[in-house]
């Protein structure tokens, strides 16, 4: 089997990775990362690009790329911040919902406003007692007249608060605990919405709230596919985020180790590099063989979406082993940076806080592991 990408791929691949070093790079990462403000200039150089639709069909102005160029692209975007790449990914599964479910209104409303850069979708899922158990939604949707209105508390949803966000909220509207859910695109500016964005130890630039709504009232039209088919859509795009983030979490890894090599080669202690210390030679060789193991999970899984099969069971299998592989990483080159590694301008600190969120954001990784359970019929 050949694990080589092919010419295009190749190209697309080196196109993406000049892009974030040039166009983004460490500077401009850092000062996101400590002014907690989002990568607008990122954001809208993409949709210049027209990378936004890169999954999007080309009759919809999208880039109708596969699986494998999108894990080559969010390999990418991930490579200095998981927070980055979740900037840009995010939005794109709504985007993705909305061309495959929305009505003609919907698409030339909300899509073509998405791929110029001049609107933002966020997922709301979460709720206080709705969290990896995420069918257990409380928060209501009922229709009345020509309206919906939305009641309940949602929280961990990322990108709510930003100018022209409209955020696709999982909402009830039935008693069946699957079937009963819907999806009802709610912009950020509806009265009865009110926003607070929290103070966590990542997703500084992108930003995650938490929001309540009292009596919200969005149009009829604003119900994404059908009524109850909501749970279906969200895990229609699972496979999509799952591959996004495992991608992401690889590219991030790369960069992570590579700096700890970096580091080590030039850093003397007790007269010679550390590099040449063998616990620390051992532990970045170690890492080498798990990082090259997660990349090939990454593209396994994205070649059996691209050939059109089922890869529920991949995806987690590249997610839990990407997640994991990445903190290891990043612990070691905490370990073997030492006091250096605290500071952010060494970068380490900010790939330790991100890879231990990957572990619990897009589904936990015991999630993930149930699932995979499951698809091996346990």
């Amino acid at each position: 089997m050949d694990f080589q990408f092919d010419d295009e791929q190749r190209l697309w691949h080196d196109t993406v990775h000049r892009f974030m070093d040039q166009e983004v790079g460490r500077e401009y990462t850092r000062a996101h990362d400590a002014s907690r403000e989002f990568p607008e200039e990122v954001f809208q150089k993409m949709a210049a690009q027209g990378w936004l639709g890169i999954l999007i069909p080309e009759e919809q102005g999208g880039m109708n790329a596969d699986a494998i160029l999108y894990a080559i692209f969010c390999e990418a975007i991930g490579k200095y911040s998981l927070d980055t790449a979740a900037c840009i990914m995010t939005s794109m599964f709504t985007a993705n919902n909305i061309s495959r479910h929305g009505t003609p209104e919907q698409k030339r409303t909300y899509l073509a406003a998405f791929l110029a850069g001049r609107a933002k979708f966020s997922i709301s899922i979460s709720e206080p007692q709705a969290g990896s158990d995420a069918a257990a939604v409380k928060t209501t949707a009922r229709l009345e007249g020509g309206e919906w209105v939305l009641n309940g508390n949602k929280v961990w949803c990322s990108g709510a608060h930003l100018p022209g966000a409209t955020i696709t909220v999982l909402a009830r509207t039935g008693t069946e605990r699957y079937d009963g859910l819907s999806l009802i695109l709610v912009p950020n500016t509806a009265k009865g919405l009110s926003i607070k964005k929290m103070n966590t130890i990542v997703r500084k630039s992108f930003g995650t709230t938490e929001f309540f709504m009292d009596n919200v009232r969005v149009p009829k039209g604003n119900l994404l596919g059908e009524v109850g088919k909501g749970w279906h859509y969200i895990n229609e795009h699972l496979e999509y985020e799952r591959l996004s983030i495992a991608a992401s979490q690889v590219g991030n890894a790369r960069v992570a180790l590579d700096d700890t090599i970096r580091y080590t080669k030039d850093r003397k202690q007790f007269g010679r590099a550390l590099a040449s210390f063998q616990v620390l030679k051992h532990r970045m060789a170690e890492n080498e063989c798990e990082l090259e193991a997660a990349r090939l999970l990454v593209y396994s899984a994205a070649s059996k979406i691209a050939r059109g099969e089922r890869a529920v069971k991949e995806v987690s299998m590249a997610k839990v082993f990407a997640s994991e592989v990445l903190f290891k990483i990043a612990f070691n080159g905490m370990q073997a940076l030492g006091g250096y590694a605290q500071l952010p301008e060494y970068d380490m600190e900010r790939y330790f806080r991100e890879a231990k969120h990957g572990m619990v954001g897009g589904g936990s990784n015991e999630i993930q592991r149930g699932i995979i359970a499951k698809e091996m019929g346990l």
